[in-house]
Parts: structure tokens; C-alpha cells; sequence
């Protein structure tokens, strides 16, 4: 079924917001928008309508539309609830996941290592990996209601992916740790290590992201 006007829009501002070609803070301007993909107003003004009911961009009477700029606080709750899904996800998949879906989460973790062990920068295909890891781990812990409010979290939440922290070596290499680890409690069956090790590592993953200045 080919998409509407509006659903094409609404992809490519999402797109370009994700991209970081539109900052934070920035204003959406309707008419290039527009202009640029051979739209009338309409879809542009119903896209952004949409993009505001998920939290990429805000609206002010003063302004207009801009991308969304999250506050530190807003960052710390996002990653505090991202944390206490991703860890029951993670508790309910150590107790129930097949030897098929362990081998799965195990060959995404060596195709990490091989990348971590390259001198070519590499934060892009790790910080993609990564996101592959932690959604198998949530389909096969709740693929009825987590995974899909995961997804949501994830969706609206606009950090560019310049601005991924996989980039950093050094929190490349505790990630990947914490990742090791969460295996480990999965071969034994240990949902409350799971659990923990998890929001552990999603807490870590916020203080670096505080402390990291783009």
C-alpha cells in the first residue's frame, strides 16, 4: 500500500531529526519542508502534529514548531523508566528464552566483539547492534506489551545518531561488559541477576550520557 502524504512527511522530519540535520531547539520551517518534498501545507502541518503527540517536536505560539530539546531531567527519567522495562524484559526472557534465541543474543555479542577489536570507527554499527541486542532481549521477555512500549520509548527519544555513545572507547568497552554479563546470567537461568545486571547497565549508560558534553 503506498503511503500517504502525511506518513511521508511525518518519516523523512523523524529521519532528519534522528540524523541530527535538525538540532534540537531548531525550528521546523513549513514551507521548505514543503517546498522540498512536493507536499502542499497540509500533510507538512499534519506530520509535525504527529511528531508532537510522540514528543519529537514541541509547539509554542510564539515560535512555532521546533525539535524537541530534552532537559537533563527529562534524559534521567527516560532512562530510569527505560531501565525498569528493559530490566523486567530482561528477567522474564532469562526464565523462558530457547537455546535458538540464547544463540542469537550470543552471535549479535561476537559480531560486537569482532567490532571492538577494529581500529576503524566503528560507534554507528555498535550503537545498531546494540539496539538489536536489547530488542531481542524484550521480545522474547514480553513481546506483548514491553517490547512494544520499549519501541515507543526508543522512538521518542531524539538523540541524534551522531550523537551515539559508542563512539566513546571507553564506554564502548563497559556497555559491552555489562552485555557479557547479562548472557551470562541467561546460560543460568538467573532472572534476578538479569534483572539487576540490566538496569545497571541502562544507569550507567544515563550517568555517562549527563556527563558527556556534544
Amino acid at each position: 500500500m503506498p503511503k500517504s502524504k502525511t506518513q511521508y512527511v511525518y518519516e523523512w522530519l523523524r529521519e532528519q531529526i534522528v540524523q541530527g540535520k535538525l538540532s534540537p531547539g531548531e525550528p521546523i520551517r513549513q514551507q521548505y519542508v514543503a517546498q522540498t518534498l512536493g507536499v502542499s501545507f497540509t500533510p507538512v502541518r499534519e506530520a509535525i502534529r504527529r511528531l508532537e503527540s510522540v514528543g519529537l517536536v514541541s509547539h509554542s505560539d510564539n515560535h512555532g514548531a521546533s525539535v524537541n530539546e530534552l532537559s537533563p531531567d527529562a534524559i534521567q527519567e527516560l532512562y530510569l523508566l527505560r531501565g525498569v522495562m528493559e530490566g523486567l524484559g530482561a528477567r522474564l526472557a532469562a526464565r523462558k528464552y530457547s537455546q535458538d534465541e540464547l544463540l542469537e543474543l550470543e552471535s549479535i555479542h561476537t559480531e560486537m566483539s569482532q567490532l571492538l577489536d577494529s581500529d576503524e570507527a566503528v560507534g554507528g554499527q555498535l550503537a545498531s547492534l546494540s539496539r538489536e541486542f536489547h530488542a531481542k532481549i524484550n521480545m522474547i521477555g514480553g513481546s506483548a506489551v514491553i517490547a512494544p512500549r520499549v519501541q515507543e520509548i526508543w522512538a521518542t527519544f531524539p538523540i541524534p545518531r551522531s550523537q551515539t555513545l559508542w563512539d566513546s572507547k571507553s564506554h564502548a568497552a563497559q556497555a559491552f561488559a555489562f552485555h557479557g554479563q547479562i548472557l551470562q546470567a541467561f546460560r543460568e537461568r538467573d532472572s534476578s541477576t538479569a534483572a539487576e545486571l540490566m538496569e545497571r547497565h541502562i544507569a550507567a549508560s544515563a550517568e555517562y550520557r549527563s556527563a558527556r558534553s556534544f
